[in-house]
Formats: structure tokens, sequence, C-alpha cells
């Protein structure tokens, strides 16, 4: 279980704050999706319970343990993932290698195979291709994607993972979400505004100006926020 407890964080050496005073609570085997207007905090919210930035104020406690100073490479030690919005380049590494390497063994090739399928790509034209400039953005984001399921992990965080991704694809991840979703063996966490997207989610947060504007079940916040875009649509019309 995640608990974020009045989290806050400022820009170190500004008075700018980016997340004030957050707080929830995410069950395992449960999928949250957080969503809302660009800049209101949620990937800064991520990576916060990731480790990659340091909290100026509150805790993150992950199954019991207080892991809010604990580093980056300490919480994906306790099954922590994070894919980010851009994702980094290895040059020499190969797309094998690199699934290998999330899974902590030698994956075998049908297993390779099968997670790349998961996220759209056909398997055997990657499998020896380098991590590099050679690939897409979009190419190399689903392949992140892939990695993060072959760790099979406690908590997946997953940034926005339909940006730079085709419609095709952007289908073929949505399959993998709701496979994930439906066996709730992993908590997810996934930033995204897509409908599709939120449909599968257990609990929705919607964040804006750095803080919770509302939460709750699916089925209570996805027809209020269809009501609101129709709301602004019809403002933005007249």
């Amino acid at each position: 279980m995640l608990e974020v407890k009045n989290l806050s964080f400022t820009v170190p050496g500004t008075d700018t704050g980016i997340i004030n005073d957050v707080s929830f609570t995410l069950q395992d085997g449960k999928f949250l999706v957080l969503t809302g207007p660009n800049g209101g905090g949620k990937s800064t919210l991520a990576r916060l319970i990731m480790g990659i930035e340091r909290p100026t104020a509150g805790s993150i406690v992950f199954n019991g343990e207080d892991i809010t100073d604990l580093s980056l490479t300490e919480r994906a030690k306790k099954g922590i993932g994070y894919a980010f919005q851009q994702p980094p380049r290895f040059k020499g590494l190969t797309v094998r290698r690199l699934l290998s390497l999330a899974s902590g063994r030698d994956l075998p090739e049908n297993e390779c195979c099968a997670y790349l399928t998961k996220v759209g790509l056909c398997s055997k034209d990657y499998l020896n291709r380098a991590v590099d400039a050679s690939l897409s953005g979009g190419e190399v984001k689903r392949i992140e994607i892939a990695t993060i399921m072959a760790r099979q992990l406690q908590l997946a965080i997953y940034d926005e993972p339909e940006a730079g991704i085709d419609l095709w694809s952007f289908s073929m991840l949505v399959q993998s979400f709701r496979s994930i979703a439906s066996q709730k063996n992993e908590s997810v966490i996934i930033i995204s505004h897509q409908e599709r997207i939120m449909k599968l989610a257990d609990e929705i947060i919607v964040i804006a100006d750095g803080k919770i504007r509302t939460q709750g079940p699916r089925d209570r916040i996805l027809p209020a926020l269809g009501r609101e875009f129709d709301v602004a649509c019809d403002m933005r019309g007249k």
C-alpha cells in the first residue's frame, strides 16, 4: 500500500510551490489515474513518489515503511518503477539486453517477444536493435513500457504513456493496461488525459495548481469530468 501524507514540494532556492499538502492512499493491486490541467503538478507528484525529487514537507509510506528519505535506487529495489515521458536512450545496448536487465535474468527470446508485442512492436524486428538514436521517440517509449512490465513491480508509475504513440499502438497499450488492472498483481499509477485509460481506473485524482481538486472512484469522477469538459467547450464556442 502507498500512503502519501501532506506532501509538498517547493523548487529549491525559490518560493515557487509545485505540490501543496497532497494526501492520498493507494491500496495494493489498485489502478489510479492522475489527471488534470497541464502544469498542475502531476508529473512532479509522480517524481516525488519515485524519489527523483525530494519533498519539502510531508511523507511517503510504502508497505508500512517510511521511504521519504530513501534514494531512487533504494525505492527501485523495493519494487517501485517509473516510465518517463521522455525515456533515455542507451547506445550499444540492445532491446533484448535491456529487457533482461529489467527482469533481473537472461530472458529467453519468446518472453522478450511477448513483452514487446504487448506494447505494439513487431518483436523480432526489435530484439537486436540498439536503444539509440535510430529509434523514434514513440518506439523508445514503448520499449521503456515493456521494460517496466518485465520488472514485475509492486508499484508501477507511468507518466503519460500515450505521448508520442500512434493510435494503433495506443490501442495495444490500453489492452495491456486492461490486463494489468484485471490481474490485480501490482498497483499502478498512470498520469493521463485519455478517457480510454481513465475508464480502466479504480480511482481518479484530479490535480490542479499543485493540489488535489477532487478524488474518488472512477464511476463518480469520470462523468463529472465529462460534464466539465462539455461546459468548457460550450463556453469556448460562444
